[in-house]
């Protein structure tokens, strides 16, 4: 079961010193935290870092006891990343520290659901060039035909035999 978007929130204020249980949190300021955190993950999704997380088709349409569906190595990234947002909006400065750890749990989150570049083939036609030794590639001369293997998600290649 993963966190709400709620307690993703809630969180976040509470890394800027804006605990919920000292400070009362207006609803605005949940509704405003949330729309940021939407448009946050927003951003990850263009840049290629999706993480299941339900983006709505307008900021009216988000929930806050809605289910994040993020998986849980993408929370810390999701909290830390939004109180970084988050603090200069009510005066507060975010400890070098947060801001290190919020870079690296998006670097790690991003290693996770990164989708890996494809390898670059070239074409049969094309010559390896004078470094290529007979012995290396059976006397052939030119690249090897492309190779286009199936894959089984994260996991790799699958091998037909």
């Amino acid at each position: 079961m993963s966190w709400t978007k709620r307690q993703l929130v809630t969180q976040a204020f509470e890394e800027i010193g804006l605990a919920a249980y000292v400070f009362d949190l207006t609803p605005e300021q949940l509704e405003s935290a949330l729309r940021r955190m939407d448009a946050m993950v927003g951003g990850w999704s263009a840049n290629g870092a999706r993480i299941a997380y339900p983006l709505p088709s307008s900021p009216q349409l988000s929930d806050l006891d809605a289910e994040s569906n993020i998986p849980d190595f993408a929370n810390e990234a999701l909290y830390l990343g939004l109180a970084v947002r988050l603090a200069p909006s009510f005066g507060k400065t975010v400890s070098p520290e947060t801001k290190a750890f919020a870079d690296m749990a998006y670097s790690n989150m991003a290693n996770q659901v990164a989708i890996p570049t494809p390898e670059r083939q070239m074409p049969q036609t094309l010559p390896r060039g004078q470094g290529t030794k007979p012995w290396r590639n059976f006397n052939n001369p030119f690249c090897q035909r492309p190779e286009d293997p199936l894959l089984a998600g994260s996991d790799g290649k699958i091998d037909l035999e």
